[in-house]
């Protein structure tokens, strides 16, 4: 099957998915304090504003918000601005938190983006810039698959109903010529949604043969003797797809630009010390996790994961504007109007001044 015409990832039927929510009090956990780092003395508050609360999830795909955050490049970008973290395990809470305006910025998958901008009618979010591309992969139990084409009759776990991953297992089987209902999950492969956090558990114990996640499930898959059978890159052009954006309220963005633009060069800066320092970024990302989450991964999980996983400034907007092209022609998706979704023009800013070129946004760019 040649790369070009693989079946790219793609996102949830916006009608049929409810908003998720949270195990954690309110749209999302607070990170600890001991995290954060400190206001420098003498630093001046942005448009004179106290916070900026910016949302992302636990995993490694939000690596750059990790890193961002225990190394500090937010809050040195941000002056006296506090850098007001929040947590979030999937992407319809996360969406909600920004249209309740709990949170003003936040990093999340495309599938998400994509929902919440369709469902508010273009009127509540713009993503504004590109943080993660890979790290997602189909790992299986050696024992009962041996190939892809063994996949057929199996149990295959995915994250969440519709969301990202989900919808492109559903998609590579329908290019494999199976037929599955994308709602019960029932077919010639047996979709089985499963938090990322019990998934490993539930491999052990059996219940499933294998899952389509992203990182670092995917790894701690393979740490409980688990064999990778498919990089999901690998379907993609020059192996490229976006896994993770940032995204911004548009009444905050237009209200507070020069915020915006100090966590974006916060960002930048934190994808570039990234690329420059692997391991001691590695190292900084998993120590946020433990603030986060109360634990760090393991090397036998980190390592490989935080290698499959690339950070740039680049939204990759093709890549998304594909996916929803694919979404469309499964079935699984009216044709939405995306005309808009991107607002660029703040991060191109920000890469100028940093000598960096100017990333595309695939037509897609606000009105």
């Amino acid at each position: 099957m040649p790369a070009s015409s693989a079946l790219r990832r793609s996102f949830a039927v916006i009608a049929a998915l409810p908003l998720l929510t949270l195990a954690a009090c309110g749209y999302g956990s607070q990170s600890k304090d001991d995290g954060a780092a400190k206001v420098a003395a003498g630093a001046k508050k942005i448009d004179g504003l106290d916070s900026v609360k910016i949302g992302y999830f636990g995993n490694l795909t939000h690596g750059t918000a990790l890193v961002g955050m225990q190394k500090g490049f937010f809050q040195k970008a941000l002056g006296a601005t506090k850098a007001d973290p929040a947590i979030f395990n999937a992407g319809p809470s996360e969406i909600e938190a920004l249209n309740s305006g709990s949170i003003d910025i936040g990093w999340i998958g495309p599938s998400p983006a994509i929902n919440g901008y369709t469902k508010s009618a273009g009127k509540n979010l713009r993503i504004i810039g590109g943080s993660a591309s890979g790290g997602v992969k189909l790992v299986v139990n050696p024992d009962k698959i041996k190939s892809l084409k063994d996949v057929k009759g199996k149990r295959i776990a995915t994250p969440q109903l519709g969301n990202t991953q989900d919808v492109a297992f559903l998609n590579w089987a329908a290019e494999q010529g199976w037929k599955v209902d994308p709602q019960s999950g029932k077919g010639d492969v047996t979709v089985v949604r499963s938090d990322n956090k019990v998934t490993p558990g539930a491999y052990k114990a059996g219940s499933i043969d294998g899952a389509w996640v992203p990182e670092p499930t995917a790894s701690k898959l393979v740490a409980e003797g688990g064999k990778e059978l498919l990089d999901e890159s690998t379907l993609w052009p020059d192996k490229k797809f976006v896994i993770t954006n940032i995204i911004v309220r548009q009444d905050f963005l237009k209200e507070h630009p020069k915020v915006v633009e100090a966590v974006l060069k916060g960002s930048v800066e934190t994808n570039k010390w990234i690329n420059a320092n692997p391991d001691a970024a590695k190292a900084a990302a998993n120590k946020q996790l433990e603030i986060d989450s109360g634990k760090a991964l393991p090397a036998d999980v980190l390592d490989p994961a935080w290698k499959s996983i690339r950070f740039t400034d680049d939204p990759l907007a093709s890549t998304l504007n594909t996916e929803a092209e694919h979404a469309v022609k499964a079935g699984l998706l009216q044709k939405p109007d995306l005309k808009g979704i991107y607002d660029l023009a703040p991060l191109n800013k920000v890469l100028k001044a940093e000598g960096e070129p100017a990333v595309d946004d695939a037509g897609l760019g606000a009105k």
